[in-house]
């Protein structure tokens, strides 16, 4: 875990927990002041929130309890704004505003982002500002996207590449297509080698 991410999600009775089930000296590392790393986005990062076609997001209400949607969209509709800030335009939906109202009192919000085929999942914590403004909108539209209500702008205070090893393999819509494409050609390419066999066999028959 990267240590921007521990000093946040690592509270004292996480800590507690740790030390109960005998985890708490691998970790002892990933807390170290000498430790940085984990706050300021990479090339890695942009490029893997920006492929996205969705992601989960967390917000807390004001009596504590959690709400995790998932938003989405065509990929890029996520989009890293600069390597501390990523937005994105928030669409209608069914008008529940859930998540709104969470960010109107606690602007603290976690994100969650998973691409199924490769077995990658980035998370997220950071604070969010929600903004009408048609400039910032305007930024984070996507061509031929849908009509944003208004922008989600996210400040990120720590990142975290998380552990793969329970990531079911998921494919979309398009990447079956494209499975099922190459699997066709290959089908093809056997179908040729085999008329081509028998031809030559029935070449060789006819010169016996």
């Amino acid at each position: 875990m990267s240590n921007a991410y521990a000093q946040i999600a690592y509270t004292p009775d996480v800590r507690e927990e740790q030390r109960r089930f005998g985890s708490a000296d691998a970790y002892v590392r990933v807390l170290s002041p000498e430790r940085q790393g984990g706050a300021v986005l990479t090339a890695r990062e942009a490029e893997f929130l920006t492929a996205r076609d969705g992601f989960f997001q967390a917000t807390t209400s004001e009596t504590g309890w959690p709400y995790v949607p998932f938003r989405g969209g065509a990929p890029g509709f996520l989009k890293v704004i600069d390597v501390r800030t990523i937005g994105y335009s928030d669409y209608r939906g069914n008008r529940q505003y859930i998540s709104l109202g969470n960010l109107r009192h606690d602007d603290r919000i976690s994100l969650i982002a998973v691409d199924y085929v490769r077995q990658k999942r980035l998370k997220l914590l950071g604070h969010a500002m929600i903004t009408e403004d048609p400039d910032v909108i305007g930024l984070l539209w996507i061509n031929d996207g849908p009509k944003a209500e208004r922008g989600i702008v996210i400040h990120v205070d720590a990142f975290d590449w998380n552990w793969p090893l329970h990531i079911p393999i998921h494919l979309t819509d398009a990447e079956w297509d494209h499975e099922i494409g190459r699997l066709n050609a290959h089908i093809k390419q056997l179908q040729n080698r085999l008329k081509d066999t028998a031809a030559n066999k029935k070449a060789d028959a006819l010169q016996e």
